[in-house]
Parts: structure tokens; C-alpha cells; sequence
């Protein structure tokens, strides 16, 4: 069926909705940018093509739609399998716990444990558990900080905190530019390019926050095209998947302040992680899609004195 087809047979948002299920389980897609079914990542890509919540799928179901907005949604429902792309890159737009971020093919779809990490723990009316406390925490810094979007969130939850974002990649800072923009952050975030601390010339925080690359080179040779469609910088880890870890975990405890700590995120490292480092304290977070792909340690915990 041609898209000029498409747009004369469908006429509601329930029509393409349903359409572009059967074409997803027939082609055989993959996911795991936000979605994680068929069902899921066609509704993302219909509503968020419209600019409806990508939450509220059934208020709009059977909504008529004008043929402009039918033209769309065929072209974008034909790009997604012939092109075995995100959806949020056919869209450009990304969401972690509801809050939008720009995205394209420079950046990693953003889609981090740690965005509902700092959900949790500081939009929560009882306070932080283990993170500092938000009223306390003056520096804060975004190692791998890719689109931006934890640096943002982190600037929003901890408004009296300067907070710095750093990546190895130009395109990922520019991407990163037009978040901080769009959120109106930019007197709290400031982005640097380099790898890992390398651009902070000394600087301390009470709060390092790191999704580094952590995908291991097998996982890495069985991407599906989707994964494949990602900047390869962003994801490869090394041999293990640990490369960058280890290089973040030696170099964190220099740039921490005492009462401080880290938050970061490693896949499924944790068993190689705590047999290379059976000394170290680190706390398991458990998350909604996952009990240990993230961890927190102290400053104390990293050799850090008060």
C-alpha cells in the first residue's frame, strides 16, 4: 500500500495506530528506545507526530484526522521500517519521566535509569535517601552527558547547584545546546567538551552523575539496526563493557567533595564490577525495568576525607 493509499483507506488516529502495529510485527522491529512492543512505539510515533501527550492514547482514538496529518503519519510509519530508525529520531523528540528533550542521530536516544533515579529521590516530598540533600548541593557535574538531558534534569531539581556536562563528541554538545535552550538552564549548565574529567582542570562537586558507555564488543556485534542507527561512540565499552567505569571510578574520588557521592549506570557489569572491586561500597539501585544497573558510592566510600 502506497502512503497515498494509506491516506485516502485510514481516517482516524485508531486506523494508523493499528496500521502501524501490523506493519511493525510484520517487519519485525526492534525496540528499547522508550518503548519496548509494537504496540508501544506505535502509538509514541503516532502521538507525538501530532503533538498529543504520548501518554493519552484513548481520548484521541477516534479523532478524524485532516489529511496533512494523515500524510505524515503514513511517511513516518513508512520510514520507521524501511529505515529500521527510532522512532524518536523520526519525531526528534525524546522523554524521560514526561519531560521532553530534542533528540536526532548525533546523540544516543536518551533513555537512562538514572532520569527515574532523581525522580524518585528528589521529587519525592520526604526527601533524598542516599543522594544529597537538593538544598545543600552547590556543584554538580554530568559525566557522558550526551543530548544533555540529566544535566537538565539535575540543574531543575538542584536550583542552587552550578552544574557542568561533559562529552567527547561535538555533535553530542550541540544536541546538548538545544536542550539546555529549550529548558531555559543555561545560567546553570555549562558544557565542555573532552573525555570524562579530563576538561574540569580540578573541580569538585557533591554530585558526579555518569551514564558512560558500557555495552560489551559481543552485545555490540548483535545490535539490531535500530541500536546500530545510535552514535557507536555512545555505547561501546570495551572488551567488557567496563572500559570507561574503571577510568571514572579511579578519577572520581579527585573530584568529589567530602558528603558527596556518584550515581552511575553500567548495564549489567555488576558482577565483574564487584569481583574487580570487592572493597568498594557500592548501593544497588533498583529501578523499574532493572535491580542493579546502577549504582551510588559515596565520596567517603572512594577515599574521600572530610
Amino acid at each position: 500500500m502506497s502512503d497515498d493509499d494509506i491516506t485516502r483507506e485510514l481516517s482516524t488516529l485508531r486506523d494508523h495506530w493499528r496500521y502501524a502495529v501490523s506493519r511493525f510485527n510484520a517487519a519485525g522491529l526492534s525496540y528499547g528506545h522508550g518503548t519496548t512492543t509494537a504496540v508501544d512505539d506505535a502509538a509514541f510515533l503516532v502521538l507525538d507526530s501530532l503533538d498529543l501527550p504520548i501518554e493519552m492514547l484513548d481520548p484521541f482514538l477516534d479523532a478524524r484526522l485532516l489529511p496533512a496529518e494523515r500524510r505524515l503519519l503514513a511517511e513516518r510509519i513508512a520510514a520507521r521500517v524501511s529505515t529500521r530508525k527510532p522512532s524518536a529520531y523520526l519525531t526528534g523528540r525524546s522523554y524521560i519521566q514526561g519531560v521532553r528533550f530534542h533528540v536526532d542521530e548525533r546523540v544516543i536516544v536518551p533513555r537512562s535509569h538514572i532520569g527515574e533515579i532523581l525522580f524518585a529521590e528528589y521529587g519525592n516530598p520526604d526527601g533524598p535517601s542516599y543522594l544529597p540533600d537538593p538544598d545543600v548541593v552547590e556543584s554538580a557535574v554530568d559525566i557522558c552527558t550526551g543530548s544533555g538531558c540529566l544535566a537538565i534534569l539535575a540543574a531543575k531539581f538542584l536550583p542552587g547547584a552550578a552544574v557542568d556536562a561533559v562529552d567527547l563528541s561535538a555533535d553530542a554538545l550541540e544536541v546538548a545546546r538545544i536542550n539546555v535552550a529549550a529548558h531555559d538552564v543555561g545560567d546553570q549548565v555549562t558544557l565542555h567538551r573532552g573525555d570524562l574529567f579530563a576538561p574540569l582542570s580540578g573541580r569538585t562537586y557533591d554530585l558526579i552523575i555518569t551514564n558512560p558507555p558500557y555495552v560489551d564488543h559481543a552485545a555490540l556485534s548483535a545490535y539490531p539496526p535500530e541500536y546500530r542507527a545510535e552514535p557507536a561512540m555512545a555505547h561501546d565499552g570495551g572488551q567488557d563493557g567496563l572500559d570507561l567505569v574503571r577510568t571514572i571510578l579511579a578519577d572520581a574520588a579527585a573530584h568529589l567533595n567530602p558528603g558527596g557521592g556518584m550515581l552511575c549506570e553500567i548495564g549489567r557489569g555488576r558482577p565483574l564490577l564487584e569481583a574487580e572491586f570487592p572493597d568498594l561500597e557500592f548501593l544497588w539501585i533498583e529501578t523499574e525495568e532493572a535491580a542493579d544497573s546502577v549504582f551510588w558510592i559515596s565520596a567517603e566510600a572512594l577515599g574521600v576525607e572530610g
